[in-house]
Order: structure tokens, then C-alpha cells, then sequence
């Protein structure tokens, strides 16, 4: 029991620093605009590749993790993403911190489902939910350190030392994830895969996505995780330093608050979703809802928000990042496990191709309202909203669907013990 947890451990620690190398350009986003004197939009494009990288290498990283496993993926992510921090610590070039940034989203993209991949692998069924939701909860602790000692460090010995001191953390990873972490249990050999061809990958591809449970997970995905993580990966602190009058110190305190409603509202989920797996749509519903909301109700003031009210969307809007934690469930419980790395590769590339999606055009409208203004990002993060529409209308249609197959094989809504010891057995 104790290897369980020390592979496990290992693996949410690379996550971690994962986490920590994603979200470092937001808190240092206005030092950069400086350092590299860019635009707006010019510097949300840092982010935009990073996140176009990391979903485009979502299929290609799944495909990868149902052949040669967990370890050598999370290994290879760590020490692609300290390489990039190391140049991006050193360099003073546009073009070179640019490509720093898009490795960093390469890196990212072979590690959080290579973590997650672990989980069905070394724990039992009845724990695989719960231990699912505090994966990606610990790992959002990687925001806590952007947030709190890297932003001090950066405001401190400078920018050299940050970025440096961040790829040192992932160093330590990758000889930990060399040194600790296993693919599975038993020390039998590893599964030889037969070589396949490019036609047949890419049937297996669009067979794992015409699965309704997979397009299920890949809206949920989307409608619950953006607005967290566009929050958090860049426009977050200029927001609220900016337009919303905060101090950088205020700033960082909300989005440390933000990690700490993410692990308390994760640990529900995580429990809600085990107990009532035929009402996770709901859950995921109402979260999108919430969102929009409050993101309603703060965008509607004239002038900027009390701190309490700023306090409550921080909160609400965090619950999105333990909430898209559902879309993976689904993907286990509608995909064999030889196919269960690709299928987590699509429901991720669903939230990150949102967010890259509404942090560019919050740059872009940013640029011609005239900069960090309270109206320019009033008008900006409206931009938000035709994501929700759209994901909302994808669970609604994508759920009937997924009801239909369940139906067909005699499982109906009401048969909640049949359905969860279908996804126990997974």
C-alpha cells in the first residue's frame, strides 16, 4: 500500500510543477510585457501558442501514453518544461521566449493524463473517483506557487532567478519520476504492443471519439474548466490589478483563495460523482451556469467591485477546475483501457481549446479598447460567454446520446446500482 502512494505522490508532485510552469506567465505577465515590450495582444500570444501546443499535442500524447506508459511520458514532460523555463529565464529575445513558452505546453500536454492514467491503474475501483479529483486538485497547488513564492521571487532577485528557480523544481521531478514511479503493480514484463499503421491509429482515434461518452466529457470539459484557467494562465492578475484596482500582493491572495475553493468543492465532487454517476451532467451543468453568472453580475457594474463580490466569482468560477475532473470520469467509464489515454487526450483538448480561444480575444479586444482599461476588459471578457452556449448545448445533446447507448445495453437512469458497478469494473 505504501509503493501506492508513493507512485502516486511522485507523479501529483510532477503534476505540480507542471502546474507551475503552465501558470508562471500569468503572474508575470506585466513583467513581460516590460521585458520584451509587447502589446496586449502580442503577449497573450506567449499563452495562446502555449495553449495551442498543449491542446494539439493532446491526441498525439494519448495515442503515446497507450504504448509506452505513465512514466516515460510524465519524465520526458519534465524535462521539456524545465529546458523551456531554464531559456526563458535567460533569454531577453521576443521570438526565442515565444518557442520557450510553446515547449512548456508541450511538456504539459504529456504529463497531466500520464498522471491520471496511474490512478485506475494502482487503486481500486471504488477509489478511483475521489483519488481522480485530488490529482488535479494537488496539482492546481503548482498555482499556489506561482502565485505566492515564485511571484515573490519575481518581484524580488528578478526575473532570471524565478524562471530558474521553477526549472530547478523540475528537474526534481524528473529524477524523482525516474527513480519512484512504475506503470503498474506487478514487476512482470512490460505489454508488447504490435506496430500499427498511420490508418489504423487514426480508425482507432475516430472510433474512440464517435463514442458519445467521449464527445460527453469533451463539452464538459470545455464549459467547466476555461474561465479558471484563462483566469489563472494570464489575464487573472492584470485584471484584477488593472481594471479592478487591486494590489499585486490582493491579487495573488485571491488566486491562492482560488486553489483552496478548488480543493474544498473537489472533494464533493469527487464524492458526488462516485455515489451519483448518472447525475454528473447535472453537476457539470449547474457549475457552467454558476459561472456565467457571476461573471454576469460583475461584468454588469459601472465601476469596479467590492472585494467581497470579487471574492465570490474567484471562489464559483475555481469550482470549474475540480468540475472538469468529470469529463475524464466519463471518458474512463465509456472507453476500454487500451484506449483510455486517447479518449483523456480528447476531453482535455476540450477546456484548453476554449481557453486559448477567449484569452486571444481577450488580447485582441483589449488592444482596440486602448489597453488595461476597466472598460477595455468589461468589454473583453465577454468574450466568454459564446463558449458556455456552446458547451451547454453539447452536454445537452451529447447526453441524450450517451443515455440512448446506455439504454440499448439495459442500463436505464433509474438502475443507479447496475450503472455504478459498471464503472467500478473499469
Amino acid at each position: 500500500m505504501r509503493t501506492v502512494w508513493v507512485v502516486w505522490g511522485v507523479g501529483v508532485f510532477a503534476y505540480i510543477v507542471g502546474v507551475l510552469h503552465r501558470t508562471s506567465f500569468g503572474v508575470a505577465g506585466l513583467g513581460a510585457a516590460d521585458r520584451f515590450s509587447v502589446s496586449p495582444s502580442l503577449l497573450s500570444s506567449f499563452v495562446v501558442l502555449q495553449v495551442i501546443v498543449y491542446a494539439g499535442m493532446q491526441i498525439p500524447a494519448g495515442v503515446l501514453l497507450d504504448r509506452i506508459g505513465s512514466r516515460k511520458m510524465i519524465a520526458a514532460g519534465a524535462l521539456i518544461m524545465a529546458s523551456a523555463q531554464i531559456t526563458l529565464a535567460l533569454t531577453e529575445s521576443l521570438p526565442v521566449a515565444v518557442a520557450a513558452r510553446a515547449f512548456v505546453g508541450v511538456g504539459d500536454a504529456l504529463t497531466f493524463i500520464s498522471v491520471l492514467r496511474l490512478v485506475p491503474v494502482w487503486f481500486t475501483p471504488r477509489r478511483v473517483p475521489i483519488v481522480s479529483q485530488l490529482t488535479g486538485l494537488l496539482g492546481q497547488l503548482g498555482q499556489v506557487l506561482s502565485a505566492v513564492p515564485f511571484l515573490i521571487l519575481l518581484n524580488g532577485p528578478g526575473w532570471t532567478f524565478a524562471f530558474g528557480s521553477a526549472a530547478s523544481l523540475g528537474l526534481l521531478a524528473l529524477v524523482l519520476v525516474l527513480a519512484l514511479v512504475r506503470d503498474r503493480p506487478d514487476a512482470g514484463p512490460a505489454p508488447v504492443f504490435e506496430p500499427t499503421s498511420m490508418r489504423q491509429t487514426l480508425a482507432s482515434i475516430a472510433e474512440v471519439w464517435r463514442r458519445p461518452g467521449t464527445r460527453l466529457g469533451f463539452f464538459s470539459h470545455m464549459g467547466t474548466q476555461f474561465s479558471i484557467t484563462v483566469f489563472a494562465l494570464l489575464w487573472g492578475v492584470p485584471y484584477l490589478t488593472s481594471a479592478q484596482g487591486l494590489s499585486a500582493s490582493t491579487a495573488g491572495a485571491l488566486l491562492t483563495m482560488s486553489v483552496l475553493a478548488a480543493v474544498a468543492s473537489g472533494i464533493v465532487l469527487g464524492l458526488l460523482t462516485g455515489r451519483y454517476p448518472m447525475r454528473r451532467s447535472w453537476l457539470v451543468l449547474a457549475i457552467m451556469i454558476s459561472n456565467a453568472t457571476m461573471w454576469a453580475i460583475v461584468l454588469a457594474l459601472p465601476g469596479p467591485a467590492p472585494l467581497w463580490l470579487l471574492v465570490l466569482l474567484v471562489v464559483v468560477i475555481s469550482v470549474g477546475g475540480p468540475g472538469s475532473v468529470i469529463g475524464f470520469d466519463y471518458a474512463r467509464t465509456f472507453n476500454p483501457s487500451a484506449n483510455l489515454g486517447t479518449a483523456q487526450g480528447m476531453v482535455n483538448i476540450g477546456g484548453f481549446l476554449a481557453s486559448l480561444l477567449v484569452i486571444a480575444a481577450i488580447g485582441w479586444i483589449l488592444d482596440a479598447m486602448g489597453g488595461y482599461t476597466f472598460d477595455g476588459f468589461r468589454v473583453a471578457l465577454l468574450a466568454q460567454f459564446p463558449v458556455w452556449i456552446i458547451a451547454i448545448t453539447g452536454v445537452l445533446l451529447t447526453r441524450r446520446k450517451t443515455r440512448r447507448v446506455l439504454a440499448a445495453q439495459g442500463i436505464h437512469p433509474h438502475t443507479m446500482r447496475e450503472v455504478r458497478d459498471r464503472i467500478r469494473r473499469r
